[in-house]
Order: structure tokens, then C-alpha cells, then sequence
């Protein structure tokens, strides 16, 4: 039983807006983020759900799917993370995270964006691993504009292929070689049910990912593969103040949702958890909303 003492209220467990200014390049670092997200380093506690099993996360050195990646090392699970190669020293601190547990990692340098290294990540993580039980496609670009004459063709474009494509990359490559009992989790966005005008590709590409996990869902089950998707609300990640959002509302940035504040990453990552053990064994084609408060739908 929880010790009463250990209680706290959920609107001012974390940091609330507003915040520092601090504005940066894509795609981020988390070290340059006032205040520190947390992502689990101390705070995640794992019970062993995922030992044995191996992973594989795309945009894994930071935010959510940093915090995707501690957890499931903390449950046991060998762990590879993907990452642009300028995210170097962001996707290090998550190995060595994933290594003080006792399992294996593998780092994964690239682009999602390029075809070809879609089938290599897979391939490399099945040679270092053996096999492949969990994919989380979670790496996602967002880059907003002020108005429509703004979204370029290249911003369309650079967006459509890493949220959109590469989710059908990596399933293409993966499904083949994954076993029975093995879990696909695709992040989507509240952005797919309440899309913000500035965000106009980036909502797109969201309400994309939720029509095709639906749809993956329906095939996959034949092989007794499950898939779902996972859509976050306002999460303090690096993606926000590396071009993500405007300054004025990185400052105040979950202001709206009913805590006052932003979600941490690793408030998310025990919905990852679930939907890729074997607890969720009669759920697939759903999509899980952590939304602050929100709602989907």
C-alpha cells in the first residue's frame, strides 16, 4: 500500500509557467531547458515487466521517448535509441542510463527521413539484439508558422517524412521480423483532435498517425502483433522551445490544462510500459490520450 505520506498534488508536483526564455535551433538539446525535464533519471521505478523483451525507439535521446527508453530499460528490456546525429551528446546520457541497468543498448545515428536507414535501424537492431519485440515510433518534427503562405514545400515536405513516412518505413521493415505477442506504439498528438492553426502540418501528420495505427492495427493482429497509439498533450520537451512554439508560449507553455501546467516526459512513459507488456494483451487499435486534462475525440 502507498504510504500516505508520499502523496502529492499532481498540479504542483512539477515546475508550472511561466518559464525562462530560451530559444533554440532544431532540433535541441535537453541540457540547454530551464527548468529540466524529467524524463525518469531518478524518478522512474521499474518492476521487471519488459525483462527479456527488445526495443527499438525512434527520437529516443530526448523527451518522450528518452523517457520511453529509461523506463523500459528499468523494466528489463534491451533497449536501441535512434537519433539525428547533431543530438549526439543528448542520445550518450540516455545509453548510459540504459546500461546502469544491466541490459543491453544500441545507439542509432540518422535520419528518419531517409528510407534506406529505416530498414538498417531495424536490421541493426535485430543483429545486436537478436530479435525485435517492441517498436515505438515516437520521433516527430514540428516547426511552426505563422500562416499559411509560410508552410514552404520543404517544411511540408521535411514534416510529412519524418512523422508520417518513416512510421511506414519502420512498420514495413519490422512487422516481418517481429514475433507473435510483440507491440507496435505510435505517438500521436492532441494535435490530431484540436489542431492549432500554427502547427498546420504537424496536426496533419498527427491525425495521419492515428488513421494508420487504426488501420495497421487490423493487419497486424493477424500476426498477433498489437498496435496503438499514444496522444500527448502539452509535454515540457525540447521539441517546444527549439522552434516548436512561438517564445510567448514556451514561456506559459500548459498553462491551459487543468494542472496549470505541462506534463514531464516521464509522466507518459508508463503508458508506453502498459501498451508493450504483456498486461495489455487485449488492446490494440486504441489510442491512449495523456492529455493534461484535455481528453481526445
Amino acid at each position: 500500500m502507498e504510504n500516505r505520506s508520499s502523496m502529492q498534488d499532481p498540479r504542483n508536483q512539477y515546475p508550472r509557467p511561466p518559464f525562462p526564455d530560451q530559444e533554440q535551433a532544431a532540433p535541441g538539446l535537453v541540457k540547454r531547458m530551464t527548468p529540466a525535464p524529467d524524463h525518469g533519471e531518478n524518478s522512474y521505478r521499474g518492476y521487471g515487466r519488459l525483462a527479456g523483451r527488445r526495443a527499438l525507439i525512434t527520437g529516443g535521446d530526448s523527451g518522450i521517448g528518452r523517457a520511453v527508453a529509461i523506463s523500459f530499460a528499468r523494466e528489463g528490456a534491451d533497449v536501441a535509441i535512434a537519433y539525428l546525429p547533431s543530438e549526439e551528446s543528448d542520445a550518450a546520457e540516455v545509453i548510459k542510463l540504459i546500461e546502469a541497468e544491466g541490459v543491453k543498448s544500441l545507439a542509432l545515428a540518422g535520419d528518419v527521413r531517409d528510407e534506406a536507414w529505416n530498414e538498417t535501424m531495424v536490421a541493426r537492431t535485430v543483429e545486436a539484439f537478436g530479435g525485435l519485440d517492441i517498436l515505438v515510433v515516437n520521433a516527430g518534427r514540428q516547426q511552426y508558422r505563422d500562416n499559411l503562405s509560410e508552410f514552404s514545400t520543404s517544411d511540408f515536405d521535411a514534416t510529412m517524412k519524418t512523422n508520417l513516412y518513416a512510421l511506414h518505413w519502420l512498420c514495413q521493415a519490422a512487422m516481418p521480423v517481429m514475433p507473435a505477442g510483440a507491440a507496435i506504439i505510435t505517438t500521436a498528438s492532441i494535435q490530431a483532435y484540436e489542431p492549432s492553426d500554427i502547427l498546420l502540418d504537424y496536426a496533419t501528420t498527427k491525425g495521419g498517425i492515428v488513421t494508420y495505427t487504426k488501420a495497421l492495427a487490423k493487419q497486424a493482429i493477424e500476426r498477433g502483433i498489437r498496435v496503438n497509439a499514444v496522444a500527448p498533450g502539452p509535454f515540457w520537451t525540447v521539441l517546444q522551445p527549439s522552434g516548436g512554439q512561438p517564445d510567448e508560449k514556451v514561456r506559459n507553455f500548459g498553462a491551459h490544462s487543468a494542472f496549470g501546467r505541462p506534463g514531464q516526459p516521464v509522466e507518459i512513459a508508463p503508458v508506453y510500459v502498459l501498451l508493450a507488456s504483456r498486461e495489455a494483451s487485449f488492446v490494440t487499435g486504441e489510442v491512449w490520450g495523456v492529455t493534461g486534462g484535455a481528453g481526445i475525440g
